[in-house]
């Protein structure tokens, strides 16, 4: 019934986390890494119902393939060249 439960997605989202970070890291996360675990999380949890999963990647190698090649030098400085 609409009203018995007032966050009804955020025991689903907290069980996820947890069944995802026991699942893949099997208990060995650290509090360090936290951050890059949660991002991680959220990416597949927003990407868990698209349709189009494999455009990310078509999408990267179309833009590797546009550009020309960098040294580490460029890679380090950026494109704006600081």
């Amino acid at each position: 019934m609409v009203g018995d439960d007032p966050l009804p997605l955020v025991g689903r989202v907290a069980s996820l986390l947890k069944r995802w970070l026991l699942g893949t890291h099997q208990g060995a996360i650290r509090p360090s890494h936290l951050d890059y675990y949660l991002d991680e999380f959220i990416f597949r949890f927003n990407r868990r119902m698209s349709g189009s999963c494999g455009l990310l990647f078509y999408r990267l190698v179309e833009q590797a393939v546009a550009i020309g090649p960098w040294n580490g030098a460029q890679i380090w400085r950026g494109p704006g060249g600081r």
